[in-house]
């Protein structure tokens, strides 16, 4: 099996702009993907994720900025960009009276030479083998939503894009389409890039991921990374005996930055290097500790931060 290539850069865009009246829909938005890795491209509806998403498939033109696919420029040699990309924007469309083999069988030949097996493999890893004969007609959106991923997928691209790919599947099959991206992009080694609202989804799903409001470029960076740059300090909540003393101990203690007070709760800035001190501090001053506890940050705290605040967002 093919291992994953994370140098290569898949997707580079390069300023992208686009205006409709007063609106800038994305505003010189740039990053790069690169191949096997999962790419997250997150912001709340309305935010430009679906305009610069039309913009890198030539759906829209933007007014400013390039898109290169592979090396090829979009503008340029737009069918050797394409050749090797697979995408689900907003909903798929599909011929609603033939069944879904058909539909995945008449999008194959848009590719050339689709072997019967390559057809077979997608339609099992999207779960439908024991559907595929039916008419779309019948299908629910998460259903139909599996179809399409198994459209973008049948041709092995090496550029995979999918907006808001979530919409509509229950929890059963988010987490399959977790599993199927991650070994697309990890074990394949294709590039995979995934716009979102859903946070939460992404933060389970996402090697990298870019942040955008109000269609402006915010933050691209490693979920780690993120979490550091909004909240560098280290927080831990401590559960004591006596948090009059408690307090009293940590006050003077070079170790421990901004602490709150919440009953028996203690949740203060330490760094790792220092929890330890802090622990035997408290308890050599005669106070009980019955739990210690790092508080993460979540994408959606982050999120908040990065765009501040006043969203709204699943």
């Amino acid at each position: 099996m093919k291992m994953a290539d994370n140098k290569q850069v898949a997707l580079s865009i390069k300023n992208i702009t686009k205006i409709y009246g007063k609106k800038v829909a994305a505003d010189h938005v740039s990053f790069d993907i690169h191949r096997g890795e999962i790419f997250g491209f997150l912001g709340p509806n309305g935010a430009g994720k679906t305009t610069v998403i039309k913009s890198i498939l030539g759906f829209i033109f933007p007014d400013e900025g390039e898109v290169f696919i592979n090396g090829y420029n979009t503008k340029t040699d737009y069918e050797k960009a394409m050749a090797s990309v697979g995408g689900i924007v907003e909903n798929p469309e599909m011929y609603t009276n033939l069944s879904a083999r058909q539909n995945i069988e008449m999008y194959a030949r848009l590719h050339g030479r689709i072997t019967k097996s390559r057809i077979d493999e997608v339609i099992s890893d999207v779960g439908l083998s024991a559907r595929s004969k039916e008419a779309i007609k019948k299908y629910s959106l998460g259903m139909k939503q599996r179809i399409g991923l198994a459209q973008a997928m049948v041709h092995k691209p090496e550029l995979l894009i999918l907006d808001e790919p979530t919409n509509g599947l229950d929890p059963t099959g988010i987490h399959q389409l977790r599993d199927i991206l991650k070994k697309y992009a990890h074990e394949d080694g294709a590039a995979v890039m995934v716009s979102s609202h859903i946070l939460s989804e992404m933060q389970l799903l996402c090697d990298r991921v870019g942040i955008i409001s109000n269609g402006k470029l915010i933050s691209v960076c490693t979920m780690d990374e993120l979490a550091h740059q909004m909240n560098p300090s280290t927080q831990y909540s401590i559960k004591v005996s006596d948090a009059a003393k408690a307090s009293e101990l940590l006050s003077d203690n070079e170790a421990v930055g901004k602490a709150e007070t919440n009953g028996n709760i203690i949740t203060a800035e330490i760094s790792e290097d220092n929890i330890a001190s802090v622990v035997r501090l408290l308890v050599t001053g005669g106070v009980d500790i019955s739990e210690v506890h790092k508080i993460e940050s979540s994408l959606e705290d982050i999120f908040l931060q990065v765009t501040g605040g006043g969203i709204d967002i699943e």
